[in-house]
């Protein structure tokens, strides 16, 4: 198949080594230091996998054509114009790795409603100072029909995806996951950043995991005012979360706490990840979207609106 992937960062960046070792084509849309970086060397991943390959490096102005998958891999931050360019593009297909639940809706925007499928994605990396990329965790990426239907485009892409070595699912219930992992990423993302610590340290952390909980537990009282429906899912699981106890939550998060120390014990979120390297962070376009629609529906989230005003604070 022929991909096209906005954003070189470390998804984007795992992704496309995985589908062109696989013998898929890649075009990697990049700019600026990025985009000279991979015309010189590549894509090159380390960590779970070990991967160098050359790819088709263009920017946002070049004319693509013959697309079957246009994946969006960039942050969520100023989504509506980084896609503006490529309006009217034909594709048979389109999804978004970012974070929060906008980008659906963004997409179809671009793209048309009928060419976007849902996406959850549970995969981790980093992008290091060299170029390369660590790959850190490869619990998942779940694919689905706004519809909720078992397409054979969609099967088929994730089969393609999965054989590619990112794991990868087609599923019926997508909305109910990508909320699931926003759920878990109003509690991570703020935690990582205020804390600048890895994902397993501040999991395990009495104090972590009682913030944990009860940033999940305000996620699902919106979700709830939505009428979201909401699954356990990795990393986070908000309906356990939601109606344990709270020894028994704390408990469990500390647990998840421990499995990433053991199993990836240097995951950083990705908001930590750009508060280090300096680069803005996408809580306008996660975090804040919570806090309006709680806003709309008198929903009370005084946990996140208060890490939302830290994070704020000097942007």
């Amino acid at each position: 198949m022929r991909f096209a992937i906005l954003g070189a960062g470390a998804l984007g960046t795992i992704l496309g080594a995985h589908l062109i070792r696989s013998g898929h084509e890649v075009t990697m849309i990049a700019r600026g230091a990025r985009a000279k970086w991979i015309s010189e060397r590549g894509l090159i991943v380390h960590g779970l996998s070990e991967i160098s390959a050359r790819c088709t490096v263009v920017d946002a102005t070049a004319a693509l054509t013959n697309i079957d998958c246009f994946i969006v891999a960039t942050k969520a931050i100023d989504t509506a114009a980084s896609l503006r360019p490529f309006t009217g593009l034909q594709v048979g297909t389109v999804f978004s790795m970012q974070n929060g639940v906008q980008k659906d809706s963004l997409a179809a925007d671009t793209f048309g409603q009928e060419a976007v499928l849902g996406s959850m994605a549970d995969f981790s990396g980093e992008l290091l100072g060299s170029g390369e990329v660590l790959f850190t965790r490869n619990a998942g990426l779940d694919l689905g029909e706004l519809n909720g239907a078992m397409s054979e485009r969609v099967t088929e892409l994730a089969s393609l995806i999965n054989q590619a070595g990112v794991r990868c699912t087609a599923v019926p219930d997508i909305q109910t996951r990508e909320w699931s992992k926003f759920a878990a990423w109003v509690a991570l993302g703020p935690l990582a950043s205020l804390t600048r610590l890895n994902t397993w340290q501040f999991l395990t952390d009495d104090r972590g995991a009682r913030l944990a909980v009860a940033l999940v537990r305000e996620a699902c009282r919106l979700a709830n005012a939505m009428q979201i429906q909401l699954m356990d899912l990795s990393p986070l699981p908000a309906l356990k979360l939601r109606d344990a106890g709270d020894a028994e939550a704390c408990e469990v998060v500390k647990e998840i706490g421990r499995r990433f120390q053991t199993d990836a014990s240097g995951h950083r979120m990705s908001m930590l990840q750009d508060l280090d390297r300096g680069s803005r962070i996408e809580i306008k376009e996660t975090l804040g979207y919570a806090l309006e629609q709680a806003r709309r529906r008198s929903i009370e989230m005084p946990i996140l609106s208060m890490s939302y005003e830290f994070l704020n604070v000097g942007r």
